[in-house]
C-alpha cells in the first residue's frame, strides 16, 4: 500500500499462531484479534483493512481474510506471536496462556497509508501497540475501539501475566471512543466483577463506550445506559477469539446502528462464531436468522 487507502474499519493488531489445548485434545490455529475481528466485519459488507506483523512463513494465515474481501497490509517480522491457550474446565474465562515468541512491534508509519473512520485495536501483549501509534491513528480523526487485553497483558517466565497499573493508562484511555474488557479485566481494573460498576469506574477517564463481556454474554454502556444481550452459542468449539469478535462487530454494526441495536447484533453474531473454529464465516442473512430466532428480533 504505497498510496493512502480508504475503508470502513481498519483493524491492527498481530497475527498470533495459537496452540488450543481443552479437554478435547490441542489443535494450532490462526489467531490474533485483527483475525477474528476482519473476518466478522466483512460478513457485514464494510470495506475492511487489517494491519498485522508476522513472520513471512505465516503469510498464508490471512489467505481466508483476503479470499472475504480484507486488505491485508502483512509487515514481515523475524518471528510471529506464538501463544498457547489451555482451557482447564467447561468455563470459557478460565485459561491459561502462555507465550514462546513475540513479533516486533508496530510503529506508526504502520498505519500511515490506510484511512478508516473506526479503528479496533487488538493488541495480544503490551508494548506491541504504543502510545504513538494510538496518537497517529487519532490524528486522522478516527473512532477508536481498543480491548484492554493488549494493556494489562505482559509476559512473566514465558507466561501471559496481568499487570493492571500500566504506566500510559490516563493517556491511552483519554484517546479510546469504545474498551472493550471482559469479566476478568474489569475485576483486575477496578477491583469488582459488577461490569456496571466498572463500566462507571472507568468512565472516569472519559471513554464513552464499553463492551463488556462475560461467560453469558454482553453489557455496553452508551450515551450513559446500559444495554444488555446474551451469547446463544449451540456449542463452545470456536470459544477463542470471542472476545475479538464481539468488538469488531460491535464497532462494525455502530457505524449505522445505535448502540442498543448494536449490541444485539455484536451478541448474535460473537454467538455464531462461537459455534466455529476460527474467524466468523457466515453471512448477513445468518446473522439476521439468529437476531429472529435466538432474540426475538
Amino acid at each position: 500500500m504505497s498510496d493512502t487507502h480508504q475503508f470502513d474499519i481498519a483493524f491492527l493488531g498481530q497475527y498470533t499462531k495459537d496452540t488450543i489445548v481443552n479437554k478435547s485434545g490441542t489443535r494450532v490455529v490462526n489467531g490474533g484479534a485483527y483475525f477474528y475481528g476482519s473476518g466478522a466485519s466483512a460478513a457485514l459488507g464494510l470495506k475492511v483493512a487489517a494491519v498485522t506483523r508476522l513472520a513471512s512463513e505465516d503469510f498464508s494465515s490471512f489467505q481466508y481474510l483476503v479470499e472475504r474481501g480484507v486488505k491485508v497490509k502483512s509487515i514481515p517480522t523475524r518471528k510471529s506471536t506464538c501463544l498457547q491457550l489451555l482451557y482447564p474446565s467447561d468455563n470459557p474465562d478460565d485459561r491459561i496462556l502462555s507465550v514462546t515468541s513475540v513479533a516486533e512491534p508496530f510503529e506508526p508509519e504502520d498505519v500511515a497509508d490506510i484511512d478508516a473512520p473506526v479503528w479496533s485495536i487488538g493488541a495480544s501483549i503490551r508494548g506491541e501497540v504504543s502510545l504513538e501509534v494510538l496518537r497517529a491513528i487519532k490524528a486522522k480523526g478516527a473512532r477508536i475501539g481498543l480491548d484492554a487485553q493488549g494493556y494489562v497483558r505482559i509476559v512473566r517466565n514465558g507466561t501471559l501475566a496481568y499487570d493492571t497499573e500500566w504506566p500510559e493508562k490516563a493517556e491511552v484511555l483519554s484517546l479510546v471512543d469504545v474498551f472493550k474488557a471482559d469479566v476478568v479485566e474489569a475485576e483486575l481494573l477496578t477491583g469488582t466483577r459488577d461490569l456496571h460498576e466498572t463500566a462507571r469506574i472507568l468512565a472516569r477517564y472519559g471513554v464513552p463506550e464499553f463492551v463488556l463481556t462475560h461467560g453469558d454474554g454482553v453489557v455496553v454502556y452508551a450515551q450513559e445506559k446500559f444495554f444488555e444481550a446474551p451469547f446463544t452459542p449451540k456449542s463452545l468449539i470456536g470459544r477463542s477469539g470471542r472476545g475479538d469478535t464481539c468488538l469488531a462487530s460491535y464497532l462494525a454494526a455502530r457505524i449505522s446502528m445505535a448502540p442498543a441495536e448494536a449490541t444485539l447484533w455484536a451478541a448474535a453474531l460473537t454467538s455464531l462464531k462461537m459455534e466455529g473454529i476460527g474467524p466468523f464465516s457466515g453471512t448477513r442473512k445468518d446473522i439476521e436468522r439468529a437476531l429472529r430466532e435466538r432474540y426475538g428480533k
